[in-house]
């Protein structure tokens, strides 16, 4: 069996000018990073403006197991089908974070013969939009405290420094670090922290922000710190704007590549679903619209993380109005939620997998809540025998719920023809009646409880004393009528990873809680959930390899 590098480095790549030309570009309307990738130019997606806007489908899945459970690879693989139907699609992605890359679930470029291409490219720096991030991140940081250093003429309070530095790399001992050890001149000694740059704000930024000048007032609005009044410290007070919107020049501008099979795939923005918003850029869903007839999109981890944000947060702050979902689900994760172990996630096991559909099955009664409809597809693994891949047709089917399998790791576009009929037989008569799960006038510890509740299932939710006094200073500044951001383990409908399947009588407790302004989201960490991860006791950097003639082993 062929690993996914080595298939995609067999591919045949079209020369990105080819790609482009596809969806009407020319050659002047995109910036080169090589013959395979580029990025589309600012007069270009101006160009776009007051065209009509395709389809949007949304690709989400249930709870996974932590090696995932191929997403990616199944919205790769519709878009591809959908091509071979004879539609006009685009494919509109995140880029992958080094973070996973390096730790334990691997890239993000798809797997099998249902890959975006060039995959060594795309899952390690690509065009370099993270290195961007990261730059503005922790520019913004630098200033700060050179400020405090130059006499701190706005009287920043040093112990309610907001800002945190940021890398892409899980890096556990950089959580909770202090700086300025040394001399008067190395700067104020004090506790700081890091992020990964996928949870970044900076990230957010550039996921949500329409165009440069909307960056720059997101950027503007950034809160670093508070002065020794209690008073907000923002990136505009520092003058760091101009600064941070340079080093993001390139990085808002959306990123195009291909497909196995040659179909454009927009690739721009990487934040987490489990610790940030977990959708790809609104400028790149919004250029894929105006360029497509159906544009396939995913939204991270399982519906309660990756479909809610964005639904709640993504559609709400652009305008979209997804017209269906594609709810993916394996037989694996099923086992898994119905308590198998992960080295025994191979064997046929209908007694597990019968414990386990529930949460297939609460995801489904979840997305039915936004008014956008569904269809389950099954993304077949080569161990999955037909005795349980029957057992969760009949499941669906008897729920009133669109079915097929998808065999596109192995078979490509060709294995996802049955889901593409199915899509394209809901886009033409089944129109969506999407709305938000809540409003945005009610308090927000009322959003926090909706989706704790409805999404979750949670019984009740809990607030650590400084999480109350956070969401309390949040609504007396003026930001209650934010959207709400959690961030809670990926595994488990629940904030305990433990708690697989549909868990029951819950409370969700969140214990820290703090406004990102510049986005503008309310964040709340839930659980033992980490912004900044740490890699497995086996990372897979530890099978990775390049030799002399400069190709990779191990990436996958």
């Amino acid at each position: 069996m062929k690993q996914d590098i080595e298939i995609a480095r067999e591919a045949e790549m079209l020369r990105i000018s080819r790609i482009a030309a596809k969806l009407g570009a020319a050659e002047d309307d995109i910036e080169f990073f090589g013959k395979y990738k580029a990025k589309f130019s600012e007069s270009f997606i101006k160009s776009l403006e007051g065209r009509p806007e395709g389809k949007l489908v949304l690709v989400t899945a249930v709870n996974p197991t932590p090696a995932g459970e191929g997403k990616t690879t199944v919205t790769v693989g519709l878009g591809d089908a959908l091509s071979r139907l004879g539609k006009n699609a685009v494919i509109s992605l995140r880029e992958p974070s080094l973070g996973p890359c390096f730790g334990i679930k691997g890239g993000a470029a798809g797997g099998g013969y249902a890959q975006v291409i060039p995959m060594e490219d795309i899952n390690l720096q690509f065009t370099g939009d993270f290195s961007a991030v990261a730059a503005a991140n922790n520019l913004l940081a630098a200033m700060i405290d050179n400020h405090v250093h130059h006499g701190n003429r706005l009287d920043i309070d040093t112990r309610q420094i907001a800002w945190k530095r940021c890398e892409d790399m899980n890096d556990r001992v950089l959580r909770n670090i202090v700086v300025g050890l040394g001399s008067k001149g190395d700067g104020f000694v004090r506790e700081d922290h890091f992020v990964i740059t996928a949870a970044s704000e900076i990230m957010a930024i550039i996921c949500l922000s329409e165009d440069m000048n909307d960056l720059k007032r997101r950027i503007d609005r950034i809160i670093v710190a508070y002065d020794r009044q209690g008073n907000p410290v923002t990136a505009k007070d520092l003058k760091a704007t101009g600064a941070m919107a340079v080093l993001l020049r390139d990085a808002i501008k959306p990123n195009l590549v291909q497909t196995l099979e040659h179909t454009p795939a927009i690739v721009h923005g990487g934040p987490f679903a489990n610790i940030a918003h977990g959708c790809d850029s609104v400028r790149a869903t919004r250029t894929a619209l105006k360029l497509a007839d159906i544009v396939v999109t995913e939204a991270g981890f399982g519906a309660d993380l990756g479909a809610e944000k964005f639904f709640d947060i993504k559609c709400r702050k652009a305008g979209f109005r997804p017209d269906a979902v594609v709810l993916v689900a394996t037989v694996r994760a099923l086992k898994y939620n119905g308590g198998v172990e992960k080295a025994g996630l191979k064997e046929e096991n209908l007694e597990a997998l019968g414990k386990g559909i529930c949460n297939l099955g609460k995801h489904m009664e979840n997305l039915a809540k936004y008014g956008v409809p569904v269809v389950v597809a099954l993304n077949r693994f080569t161990t999955d025998t037909d005795a349980e891949i029957g057992f969760v047709r009949q499941y669906c089917e008897e729920r009133g719920a669109g079915f097929a399998v998808a065999d596109v790791w192995k078979n490509g576009g060709a294995g996802g023809e049955d889901l593409a009929r199915k899509v394209i037989d809901i886009l033409e008569k089944k129109p969506s009646d999407f709305h938000y799960l809540y409003e945005n006038g009610i308090p927000l510890t009322e959003k926090i409880g909706t989706v704790a509740k409805e999404i979750y299932g949670a019984a009740a939710v809990n607030y650590s004393n400084n999480a109350a006094r956070a969401i309390a200073k949040a609504e007396a500044m003026g930001f209650g009528n934010f959207p709400v951001c959690i961030a809670k383990t990926q595994y488990s409908l629940s904030d305990d990873p433990k708690k697989l399947g549909r868990p029951e009588d819950f409370t969700i407790t969140v214990r820290e809680a703090y406004i990102s302004a510049g986005a503008g989201f309310l964040v709340a960490l839930t659980g033992d959930i980490m912004t900044m991860p740490g890699l497995p006791g086996t990372p897979a950097a530890e099978n990775m390899d390049i030799d002399g003639s400069g190709e990779i082993s191990g990436l996958s």
